[in-house]
């Protein structure tokens, strides 16, 4: 019998052609507009790498590094802030777990916008926190808006869950008796921490650090609202080259260099790491 005669293939087929339709179409435009001469709208013309040369000839790079550089503090923070958070949930916050799960999970429920307008109300020169704190000390806070350090904020606000979640379940992998083990056989905190929950939690850890670094790396709203542009972010030039300046093949281009960056980063993740091997270790 045939492949395609396969009940498993014809079970399959339906979603393999809505993803072909719906995100490989798409992608495959969007490669293909990168080659076209600028501010062209037709796919029908001689292709050139001028849009590629371009990224380093009208800086569009140090965009793409400013996006890099802050989805990278964000990683790091957030692994700072959310282990310890991760850590009582899995294993001592017991019944109190579930609640801490639906106070983090509210705020996904609320548009990503609506939640940073919020903020700027707070972080606003005259605002909620610089007026509490002059009515309290007489004397208000600087301008906390507008500001690099509120761009990241915004992002490790935005995406802590993307973070905390995976490092819930990797953290869940790890037998409180391998632990005690350890302790029985004269191991210090660290050297557990190090040898036995580390590496038992290292697929929860990738993955959540992974995503948040994607995620991330093309967030647009926070440097937007929270940064008011202060600096560039690449998707800010991917919105307005699709936009305002008219220009698809530009914005193509720089589309297909994030996705090439983040699709790289991923195959060499799961080229390097084995989570598998990973997981039945758990």
């Amino acid at each position: 019998m045939k492949a395609w005669r396969e009940p498993g293939f014809l079970v399959a087929a339906p979603v393999m052609l809505f993803l072909l339709i719906g995100f490989a179409g798409p992608l495959l435009m969007v490669f293909g507009y990168s080659f076209m001469p600028p501010r062209t709208f037709s796919l029908a013309q001689v292709p050139t790498l001028a849009n590629f040369v371009s990224v380093i000839t009208d800086s569009f790079y140090i965009s793409f590094l400013w996006s890099v550089g802050l989805a990278s503090v964000t990683v790091a923070l957030l692994l700072l802030i959310c282990y310890p958070i991760a850590y009582g949930m899995a294993k001592l916050f017991g019944k109190w777990a579930n609640l801490v799960t639906v106070l983090i999970a509210i705020p996904l429920l609320v548009s990503e916008n609506i939640r940073l307008f919020g903020w700027v109300l707070v972080l606003l020169k005259g605002g909620i926190l610089d007026g509490t704190v002059k009515m309290l000390f007489g004397t208000g806070l600087p301008s906390l808006l507008y500001t690099v350090p509120s761009i990241v904020f915004g992002l490790v606000y935005v995406y802590l869950p993307f973070m905390l979640f995976p490092l819930v379940i990797g953290l869940s992998l790890v037998p409180d008796s391998l632990k005690e083990a350890a302790y029985d056989l004269g191991a210090s905190r660290l050297e557990v921490f190090r040898e036995v929950e580390l590496p038992l939690a290292m697929p929860g850890i990738l993955i959540g650090c992974m995503l948040t670094f994607i995620l991330a790396l093309g967030s647009l709203a926070e440097s937007k609202i929270l940064g008011g542009q202060v600096i560039i972010m690449i998707a800010d030039d991917i919105e307005s080259a699709f936009t305002y300046a008219q220009d698809w093949p530009k914005g193509s281009v720089l589309s297909v260099m994030l996705i090439l960056f983040s699709g790289g980063l991923v195959y060499y993740l799961f080229r390097r790491v084995d989570l598998d091997r990973l997981i039945r270790r758990g």
